[in-house]
């Protein structure tokens, strides 16, 4: 009787602290491509089963359950992290066992690893974008808030070059909030705020944090229309903690809002919405965590092993049909081809699309060129 032993692929994404409802978006949608893999008779008849830890939001967690998982558990393959301060803590515990990282949420770019496949938008696939079209629209001087750890101290440093670059405009200010912060941490920065009088705020604050933020901004009287916040990292699942009537009028961007209007994303968020309900909200980190399932399970039936050595070549060059559109792993840098958009968040809770590429944008994880391109145009979706 020959028994068929399931695949076995580590989830790493927090359940609890101050990221957790960002990083629920990513466990769900990674598990919810491992169902429909296993409904489709999983990988040439072996089952892809989850081992899943909650590492608690606290970075040197990641690095000890990315540990645990290679070790105790056999895993070959994990899919997890969300901040960078996680990425880099489990960096290292990826290359010394010679095990895979599937990494899904944005990030500041300037890194490569042989043992990470980078699903998340680089900095020219988001910070180029933003930084043309707030300053083109809004204005060139910028006020930035972030939470105090690595990505919003190299992104505001990169957006801070844009700017200057683009429109010759300046960063006003600088500011940086621990990452539990609440809505006292800022009164101080609203009335700076009041005083400077930036065209726009660039907010690279994280998880439950950012609704503080946008909350403090009303309060404060300011208006989205005339000053908006634009942020790489607000999405759809802080709209829905913080409210949409907060929300409406601000930036953001990404290559995946829920508002996309095709068949392929309209599907995708109708299947999400049957297994799961309101368990989690889909934004950027959920499409790409989604993706990057598929692609792992179609790279092995390709090669029939789940050894990284095996793997990775298959996967080097491999792409999906997803939400966004089909998006691709670029051979050369382990990042994906993905699709910039700007959106704007409307009173439904969602983001009317205002820009959009005309097709896939090659990652440039190192920017070595910070040229635009003619690759944008005005998007027709509809305000939903």
């Amino acid at each position: 009787m020959t028994i068929t032993l399931p695949v076995k692929v580590g989830l790493l994404f927090s359940e609890t602290g101050a990221t957790g409802k960002a990083e629920a978006a990513l466990r769900f949608g990674a598990l919810m491509a491992i169902e429909e893999i296993n409904e489709a008779g999983g990988i040439d008849g072996r089952e892809l089963m989850a081992v899943c830890y909650d590492p608690c939001s606290e970075p040197f967690r990641y690095g000890q359950l990315a540990e645990r998982l290679i070790v105790d558990d056999g895993v070959k393959v994990i899919f997890g992290c969300y901040m960078s301060s996680t990425r880099k803590v489990v960096i290292p515990v990826v290359e010394r066992r010679n095990a895979l990282l599937f990494y899904a949420t944005l990030y500041e770019g300037f890194e490569f690893s042989n043992n990470v496949i980078y699903s998340g938008a680089a900095p020219n696939q988001n910070s180029v974008q933003l930084a043309d079209y707030m300053t083109s629209v809004y204005g060139p001087r910028v006020y930035m808030i972030g939470s105090d750890y690595i990505y919003p101290h190299e992104s505001n440093r990169i957006m801070s070059e844009l700017v200057l670059q683009y429109s010759g405009g300046a960063c006003v200010e600088e500011r940086y909030v621990r990452l539990d912060a609440a809505g006292g941490d800022f009164k101080t920065i609203m009335d700076e705020i009041w005083q400077q009088r930036p065209d726009f705020i660039f907010s690279t604050v994280v998880g439950d944090a950012t609704r503080h933020l946008y909350r403090a901004y009303a309060d404060a009287g300011f208006s989205p229309h005339e000053m908006p916040i634009a942020s790489l990292t607000t999405s759809e699942v802080e709209i829905a903690q913080m409210g949409a009537g907060v929300a409406e009028g601000h930036i953001s961007s990404s290559p995946y809002f829920q508002s996309i209007n095709t068949a392929v994303n309209r599907d995708c968020l109708r299947r999400f919405h049957q297994r799961f309900g309101g368990v989690a909200v889909p934004n950027a980190g959920w499409e790409a965590a989604y993706c990057q399932m598929h692609l792992f399970a179609n790279a092995m039936r390709q090669c029939g092993s789940d050894d990284i050595d095996v793997l990775m070549p298959t996967l080097r060059g491999s792409q999906f049909c997803a939400p966004q559109g089909v998006v691709k792993i670029d051979p050369h840098n382990h990042h994906t081809c993905v699709y910039p958009r700007i959106g704007r968040a409307n009173a439904q809770g969602q983001y009317t699309i205002v820009r959009e590429s005309l097709g896939p944008v090659t990652p440039d994880p190192y920017l070595i060129s910070h040229c635009l391109g003619n690759w944008m145009r005005e998007s027709t979706a509809p305000d939903t």
